[in-house]
């Protein structure tokens, strides 16, 4: 009897022996691709908003085959482009990751300092300096899209299309096999030789097809019977911008094909700038091979018009839910390719976004919900006033960020403390009414600022590229820039409320309402494919999500 029962102990142990093999060799598997879909200025609400119009195979695909995260919101603020991207593939923050805003000012010499501007390299693809020249030097921390690479030995492949620059290169971070981005002055895609020395073939190829010039040539009207945008205020509203050369904000843009010609950015505020970018993204699959062997790659894609459109438009126009609509068929065209070439169920897709957007102002005040323009003449007061005070003109050199930058030569040269001329600053900002808060950045933590915003104004200042005080918005309130359409940059749910959907390899179905963050989709990619977490990693892996 003691025998049987050590041989039955001994079977048992070895199944457990051979199941955790199994598992321990299972666990090495990863999809053949990943997908980053970041669409640009998606707020959350937008998945409900347009549901009922949606086709079966876009939005409603991965909302019905994949994991809905409904409570994910971003840790810091300034909710803008640049922070969002580098944000979701590194999984850190502005404090950390070094990428600051789309722009800075340079804190000693006082110059404006864009994200992604590189004079050590030089333009691919295009003679515009200013288009091409442009690398990842900026960033400090690693991104999901170099650990692959480095996880890989540099075997797997990485590539970041965007119209815009920075959403393609932040992405794409130090190592990638590509990044690229579209080129105003030629309609081309294009790159920089951080890169590469010149254009691949299939770059080349796809620039020869002109689809830009396609894509308009027929203008813009709706994809539905105008009349049934009942999700969208009327067409004409007095709150939208003016699109090309069109007297006013309405259907059809029939003059969009020579309105590009002229200029060629107009196709960026258009739904035909997200078909292009995916369109881009399968040559990127052809041309690179993406996902044909058994060592995993990444395609890192940003959806751009989505955010243009909102700019100019504003969220509750008839323009951009057209543009979503057709962004829905174009992501169910996407999808059905990859399920082709790749293979249903052999590639991961996460879909979420860099930052939402406030209603419009001229929206709100149409249905009496409380709002204006923040700060306007703001620069210009408190500077007399530094004046008056101190005998300095011109102390502040910009705000921008929400932030507040002093001249710092000037204060040197005038044997100013900057302590001295913080508080007084703040103690005026103070009075403005549009001013919930104004704290200098080396005492938040010690302010009497509630979370989470507290928590969100530290993780977004960056020690040596942000400025020297944080200014926080009453709710709703716009930039005085934003007259027309809509802008974004605060810690409000409207814009720091996001979608995150996964879907495909390794996912499971299902949608949660805990409360997660924008930092939490890196680690997640990384414990799919287990991988090393980016080096500036302050997220969590999302358990539930994972099917495995």
């Amino acid at each position: 009897m003691f025998r049987k029962i050590q041989i039955f102990v001994l079977a048992v142990a070895t199944f457990g022996n051979v199941n955790a093999q199994k598992t321990k060799l299972n666990s090495s598997e990863r999809p053949k691709l990943v997908v980053g879909l970041v669409v640009d200025q998606m707020r959350w609400d937008y998945l409900y908003r347009y549901y009922d119009k949606f086709g079966n195979d876009g939005f409603k695909r991965l909302l019905g085959e994949g994991y809905s995260l409904n409570n994910v919101h971003i840790p810091y603020v300034p909710t803008v482009t640049a922070l969002g991207h580098t944000s979701i593939y590194t999984g850190s923050v502005p404090a950390i990751h070094g990428i600051a805003g789309n722009d800075w000012n340079d804190k000693e010499t006082g110059k404006n300092v864009y994200c992604t501007t590189d004079e050590n390299v030089q333009p691919v693809g295009t003679t515009n300096t200013k288009v091409g020249s442009h690398s990842p030097k900026n960033l400090w921390s690693t991104t999901i899209t170099d650990e692959l690479r480095l996880a890989t030995n540099f075997q797997g492949k990485v590539i970041g299309v965007s119209l815009k620059d920075r959403a393609s290169i932040l992405p794409a971070g130090h190592t990638p096999n590509g990044a690229f981005w579209f080129d105003d002055s030629s309609g081309n895609f294009v790159t920089s030789t951080w890169y590469m020395k010149d254009l691949p073939q299939w770059i080349k190829d796809f620039n020869g097809q002109n689809l830009p010039d396609k894509l308009v040539a027929n203008g813009w009207d709706t994809l539905l019977p105008i009349n049934q945008y009942t999700e969208s205020s009327p067409d004409n509203s007095s709150w939208e911008g003016l699109l090309g050369s069109t007297k006013t904000p309405t259907f059809p843009y029939s003059n969009l094909a020579a309105d590009y010609q002229s200029k060629k950015d107009n196709i960026r505020y258009t739904p035909f700038g997200n078909t292009l970018t995916l369109k881009l993204a399968e040559a990127a699959v052809e041309g690179e091979k993406l996902g044909s062997d058994n060592i995993v790659d990444m395609l890192a894609i940003n959806l751009a018009s989505t955010d243009y459109a909102g700019h100019k438009f504003g969220p509750n126009s008839i323009e951009v839910e057209d543009v979503y609509l057709r962004l829905d068929k174009d992501l169910a065209a996407f999808f059905k390719y990859l399920d082709s070439k790749v293979g249903k169920g052999s590639y991961t897709v996460f879909l979420s976004a860099d930052h939402g957007a406030s209603h419009a102002v001229g929206f709100l005040q149409e249905h009496k919900i409380t709002t204006g323009f923040f700060g306007e003449g703001m620069e210009k007061d408190i500077n007399e006033k530094l004046k008056a005070k101190f005998g300095v003109d011109k102390l502040i050199n910009a705000v921008d960020n929400y932030q507040v930058y002093f001249d710092r030569k000037l204060l040197r040269d005038n044997k100013l403390e900057l302590d001295a001329v913080r508080d007084f600053t703040i103690s005026e900002l103070q009075k403005n009414p549009t001013v919930l808060y104004a704290v200098s950045v080396e005492k938040v933590q010690e302010s009497t600022i509630p979370e989470p915003i507290k928590s969100r104004i530290i993780n977004g200042i960056n020690r040596q590229r942000s400025g020297d005080i944080q200014l926080i918005s009453h709710d709703s309130m716009l930039p005085p820039y934003s007259k027309t359409g809509t802008t974004h940059s605060v810690w409000n749910s409207y814009d720091a409320h996001i979608p995150l959907i996964f879907m495909g390899w390794g996912i499971k179905q299902g949608e949660s309402n805990k409360a997660y963050f924008m930092t939490d989709i890196a680690p997640t990619i990384s414990a799919l494919l287990h991988i090393q977490f980016p080096s500036g990693n302050v997220g969590n892996p999302i358990a539930e999500v994972i099917g495995r």
